[in-house]
């Protein structure tokens, strides 16, 4: 199982909030882990990102993507198109939130194809917070009222960044019960 590791727009990169010491601890389980800066990672154009998620970071039905914001909506929309083996999704949304990066990215050009993605994978683990101050709750409960995902809902991590959480050993945790099964 490669785990692949799709941050945030804005000029995130991989190396990131929570990313590298959960890859650590995932390495440190036997998981194979992909996590590197992705190009045009200012705006993240769909299709720019796609792409090479697919072609450059070589996705594909053995690999596990961990997206975090606008990172979570490229594994959406990659899942629409190609089969793998799960998601974990921190911080999703499914509209552009009336933002003009999120409406020049391309992600919401198109309705989401529920059922396709539901069934490109075999799960789905989500995690979100209430005090997340740009990601309203009732983005995340809509996605997880759409996928069934299994669902975690915090009150104190905000939008997951460095600045809120600099450790997330919870997401490890939920990869290594899916690994077993």
């Amino acid at each position: 199982m490669k785990v692949i590791f799709i941050h945030g727009n804005g000029g995130g990169t991989a190396d990131m909030n929570w990313y590298i010491s959960a890859e650590e601890r995932l390495q440190e389980k036997g998981f194979n882990t992909i996590r590197e800066t992705l190009p045009d990672n200012d705006i993240a154009h769909e299709h720019i990102w796609i792409p090479h998620i697919r072609d450059t970071l070589g996705a594909d039905q053995n690999s596990v993507l961990i997206g975090h914001s606008s990172g979570a909506i490229a594994a959406l929309r990659y899942a629409e198109q190609y089969p793998i083996t799960g998601r974990v999704l921190v911080s999703p949304y499914h509209t552009h939130l009336n933002l003009k990066d999120e409406k020049a990215g391309g992600w919401f050009d198109r309705p989401w194809n529920w059922q396709k993605i539901s069934e490109n994978q075999r799960w789905i683990v989500q995690f979100s917070s209430v005090d997340d101050p740009w990601i309203p709750i009732e983005e995340a409960q809509y996605i997880h009222s759409k996928l069934n995902t299994e669902y975690f809902e915090f009150t104190d991590r905000g939008h997951f960044l460095q600045t809120d959480i600099d450790d997330f050993p919870e997401l490890v945790t939920a990869l290594l019960e899916k690994k077993q099964h």
